[in-house]
């Protein structure tokens, strides 16, 4: 890619209409919900969200950045381990879907790119499991030029704004509630930023343990009435 193009990638990730399936996807609120917690507590679920899993997924992210940047770019390790601290295989395979997407949309903007090249390996790297999603999203990232707090931001906003959303088609109400979710997590979400900004390497990604969003992703995966695939 030609350009500057690391803050406009940065708006393009964060885009709801993005065609890469997040639409299909709410984060496990829908099993929450399900599983009976209150929607009052969805702001608490959104803020255990950023201290576990959007910790974790954030900071692969970065870690799959700095690997691009250093050629000859392998991205299997960073697959590897946050396979190893996602322990939830309807998770994982959440994951991969989404990575999916990301992975189709790389090819199409940036085929070229080593980061980009490097997806079918570290789709490689754990046997049954494609590349994950904060592994294409730092791919992504790498070949818009975005920064390392840019492709955080873009992985813990994006998680966020899954909740949110997908809040409004289990819990309808006003609209406007999801732009106040989003702004009272705002302060977390920079907190987060800094510290995933500061991975440097696969094993620096904390292993953030979120076990009842496990228990609910496992019990959402065997249900056959359901709006969201996860």
């Amino acid at each position: 890619m030609e350009g500057d193009t690391g803050a406009l990638g940065a708006l393009l990730l964060a885009d709801a209409r993005l065609p890469v399936g997040g639409h299909a996807h709410s984060a496990t609120l829908e099993a929450a919900l399900e599983a009976g917690m209150p929607a009052e507590r969805i702001p608490d679920y959104i803020r255990a969200r950023l201290a576990t899993v959007a910790r974790t997924e954030a900071a692969a992210a970065v870690a799959a950045l700095r690997a691009a940047g250093a050629g000859p770019v392998d991205l299997g390790p960073v697959q590897a381990a946050l396979a190893a601290r996602t322990p939830s295989a309807p998770l994982r395979e959440a994951s991969a879907a989404l990575g999916r997407g990301l992975t189709r949309l790389a090819r199409r903007v940036a085929a070229g790119h080593p980061a980009v090249r490097a997806l079918d390996a570290a789709g490689r790297a754990v046997p049954g499991l494609r590349v994950l999603r904060p592994v294409a999203l730092g791919a992504l990232g790498a070949a818009f030029g975005m920064t390392a707090e840019q492709t955080a931001r873009a992985s813990l906003y994006d998680d966020v704004q899954t909740v949110t959303a997908a809040a409004l088609k289990l819990r309808p109400g006003d609209p406007l509630a999801a732009v106040d979710r989003l702004l009272a997590a705002a302060p977390r979400i920079e907190e987060v930023v800094r510290e995933a900004a500061a991975t440097a390497t696969p094993r620096d990604i904390p292993a953030c343990s979120a076990p009842l969003i496990d228990h609910w992703a496992g019990a959402h995966a065997h249900t056959t009435r359901r709006l969201f695939v996860a």
